[in-house]
């Protein structure tokens, strides 16, 4: 599995076959063991420090190193009649072991970076790979003005991010001709410059954004004064029921895991441009009102109000719209595993260039934990062949089994809750499918014994002199 990640590396121009080359062995150490240390995943002091030398290079930049794994990731994407760029901002704090040029989070003593993230992936959430990233900081002198940049050109804002995210997200459909890419971001991207952007881009994708904003519509209301339009929620709330359904909602640090009974409604709405740009124009945008009966009442009850371009013509295409907002879940869990299970928090690097350009190998291989867990979850009958060596397996089977080697390799089902059970899955009877942080625990484990079944398992061919 380890070897086969370096595929993702395959056709990289860093200027020199020996940086190519190179970066593929760092890749393939990181894979091996995503948590530990630079030192600890490269083998020797000369493989340490042939690593460092790597990430100081003056011709790496991460844009290069992740250039060959999009450009799989668009393979990937053109296989799909539907994909979803999901976008989102994560903080990666290195506080603890600042590198010498580290700028600020959201405080002076908080030192790291923004790493804004692109992810694609099928409704099903199957992750096809990385496919655009943007990190950023603060100075100290900008902290507390967020006041003072709200009149500033969006292109000098923080948030043109998710302008930039929706354009990338438009550049891919037309590169993706056959497939319909749809853009899917939370509340900070409800910018009325990304509805502009996509009535006026050739090749526009479609959005789903959850709504930030109540905004006006162009309706007036009499009973709240004369120069007061109706807002778009009390619109679509006193619209017909369109369809009732039942979700799970996964486990979060804010709330337990549950089923969620939802009333859905769907309407169209014209929509104002901001009072503070009154002269853009009207946008129409479908709006899409998801809100919990007889939530817990606890403050995570859901109430979603999405601003989209797909349509909701019919009851399949508005449970699409929320299916598709649904699985932006799936970039909350590709961070989670970047920072718990590749522990990126803890590289320890001289300066934000160098931490940059190892990060984008760590995506990478966070990307590989969590296909590798949804592969085992939505395509159970495939051989676990597909993904790892013969040394990978076989070692597992016999640590975990204790059983003889089967006539023929397991199927994905069959394997991957025995590496879990490394990592500290229970593997009983009825249990939920294991999750990425128990595989990239049993990831690091099987390195282990595939190195000793390689070496010294029954396979070995040994000749004494």
């Amino acid at each position: 599995m380890c070897e086969g990640i370096s595929a993702e590396l395959e056709g990289i121009d860093l200027g020199d076959d020996r940086l190519n080359q190179r970066s593929k062995r760092i890749i393939e150490a990181f894979a091996a063991d995503p948590q530990a240390s630079v030192n600890a995943a490269c083998d020797g002091w000369s493989e340490t420090i042939a690593a460092y030398r790597f990430f100081d290079n003056e011709a790496i930049e991460p844009e290069r190193i992740l250039q060959p794994h999009i450009e799989a990731a668009k393979r990937r994407m053109n296989e799909h009649p539907v994909v979803l760029i999901l976008q989102d901002t994560t903080e990666l704090d290195f506080s603890a072991h600042p590198p010498s040029d580290a700028g600020c989070l959201n405080k002076e003593d908080r030192f790291g970076i923004y790493d804004h993230t692109h992810l694609a992936v099928t409704p099903e959430r199957l992750p096809l790979g990385v496919v655009g990233v943007e990190q950023f900081d603060r100075t100290a002198e900008s902290l507390g003005k967020t006041a003072e940049r709200t009149t500033l050109p969006i292109e000098a804002k923080e948030s043109f991010r998710w302008l930039a995210g929706y354009r990338l997200a438009s550049e891919l459909a037309g590169e993706c001709a056959e497939t319909r890419i749809v853009s899917v971001a939370d509340r900070e991207a409800d910018i009325y410059d990304i509805f502009l952007e996509a009535e006026q881009h050739v090749t526009a994708a479609d959005f789903v954004i959850r709504a930030l904003r109540d905004r006006s519509t162009l309706e007036r209301d009499p009973d709240s004064g004369p120069a007061v339009y109706r807002k778009v929620r009390e619109e679509v709330s006193g619209s017909e029921i369109r369809e009732s359904r039942t979700i799970n909602l996964p486990q979060t640090p804010k709330r337990a895991a549950r089923k969620a009974a939802l009333e859905v409604r769907a309407i169209e709405v014209a929509i104002k441009p901001p009072h503070a740009r009154p002269h853009l124009p009207v946008v129409t945008l479908n709006v899409v009102l998801v809100e919990e009966v007889d939530g817990p009442n606890d403050g995570t009850d859901i109430s979603w109000l999405l601003l989209t371009t797909l349509p909701i013509d019919t009851s399949e295409n508005i449970l699409c719209v929320i299916d598709y907002y649904a699985a932006r879940w799936a970039i909350e869990v590709f961070f989670r595993t970047l920072k718990t299970g590749c522990r990126v928090e803890e590289i320890q690097l001289e300066t934000i260039a160098r931490v940059k350009n190892c990060l984008a190998f760590y995506k990478i291989i966070a990307w590989r934990v969590m296909s590798l867990t949804h592969l085992n979850r939505e395509c159970p009958s495939l051989l676990c062949t597909v993904v790892f060596d013969d040394s990978e397996w076989k070692s597992v089977w016999r640590v975990t089994t204790k059983q003889n080697l089967p006539d023929r390799p397991p199927t994905l089902a069959e394997f991957v809750p025995l590496l879990a059970q490394l990592g500290g899955y229970n593997n009983r009877r009825g249990e939920s499918p294991p999750g990425p942080q128990v595989i990239w625990t049993g990831i690091r484990r099987m390195t282990d014994f595939a190195i000793a079944w390689i070496h010294f398992g029954p396979e070995k061919q040994t000749t004494y002199v």
